[in-house]
């Protein structure tokens, strides 16, 4: 759930480290004369609930049912992007934030699946700080990364409210989390309410949480992605095909079972607060294919409107094609 664009998703990438967590190899395909094909994939942070599907294809046997033996991998200081273009990962957790920018900067990473149909993030702030629309960051801390494409998301949305951006105070909140920043050095940050806001709530906190989905049709981007890279679609489409049908069905048990699915995330990875991945997988289950014909399918129209966003705002360098930067093909019919 904490992945911003830009320099918050980079910094998501960079901040996490390390071995597969709860990421064990799949059993060989059903076949034992074929043997299953390796599969590395790479998240993009530590897991979460945005990542259920991929704990329950694995767990549930949807990889290997395909042929597939999958291993978990997380991002390290490559990143998930990085590890994907360069073939290191054959698929990924990215977001349209930063494939539309590698894109242009010619990475040959693709989005195959959108994960969640709406964007789900907003800016947050104690619901006692009185901040209750974009207007209101005026003579407030925001706290963040620095990255400018931030700085252009809070002034769309308070040129949008009335607001005067010049006065807002931004700071570098460095490694501190939300939960240290919002109660010490800042007013509102940028986070997503199925993991960050749901944790507020575990933690006694009211949070008013301004979506950007609201004020923005052009930030109502794909966030996370399923990703891959050019040349595997162009040398094993096969391998492509039955990825994403694993994952498919994974994250469909996920919607019909979010409570089954969220002991899955938890059985894979201990560590996790096994009520916080309980109650965010109710609310975010529903969210993974809401208003969309199936789950994953990505429309030609976000991936416009977000682009022509970043042109509008001089953050896009290069030249950016929508078309080449997703594919519905390999979603099953």
């Amino acid at each position: 759930m904490k992945r911003m664009a830009g320099i918050l998703m980079a910094a998501l990438l960079l901040a996490a480290c390390g071995n597969d967590s709860g990421g064990k190899k799949d059993g060989a395909a059903e076949n034992k004369d074929t043997p299953a094909r390796q599969v590395h994939f790479a998240l993009d942070w530590t897991p979460n609930t945005n990542h259920t599907g991929i704990y329950v294809a694995k767990e549930k046997g949807f990889f290997s049912d395909e042929g597939l033996d999958v291993e978990i991998m997380m991002p390290g200081e490559a990143g998930a992007d990085n590890l994907v273009a360069s073939g290191k990962a054959d698929f990924g957790i990215g977001a349209q934030e930063a494939l539309t920018e590698a894109r242009a900067a010619d990475i040959p990473i693709v989005s195959i699946a959108a994960i969640i149909q709406h964007n789900t993030s907003g800016f947050a702030s104690l619901k006692e700080s009185g901040i209750e629309s974009p207007k209101d960051f005026e003579g407030k801390n925001y706290g963040g990364w620095g990255a400018p494409v931030e700085q252009a998301v809070v002034k769309s949305l308070m040129e949008q409210d009335g607001g005067d951006f010049s006065k807002v105070n931004f700071i570098n909140m460095g490694s501190s989390d939300f939960f240290t920043a919002i109660q010490r050095d800042v007013d509102l940050a940028w986070v997503y309410y199925g993991w960050t806001g749901i944790e507020a709530e575990q933690r006694g906190m009211k949070l008013n949480i301004q979506y950007l989905n609201d004020y923005s049709e052009a930030l109502d981007y794909y966030t996370p992605l399923l990703t891959t890279n050019e040349k595997l679609i162009a040398d094993e489409p096969e391998t492509v095909k039955a990825f994403t049908a694993a994952v498919v069905k994974g994250y469909e048990y996920a919607i019909e079972h979010p409570d089954e699915a969220a002991d899955i995330l938890v059985k894979a990875v201990p560590d996790l607060d096994a009520d916080l991945v309980k109650k965010s997988q109710q609310w975010l289950s529903p969210k993974y294919q809401d208003d969309a014909p199936r789950f994953g399918e990505q429309k030609l129209e976000t991936w416009k409107n977000y682009a022509e966003w970043l042109k509008y705002n001089d953050l896009l360098d290069g030249e950016f094609v929508p078309e080449e930067a997703f594919t519905n093909e390999f979603l099953p019919e």
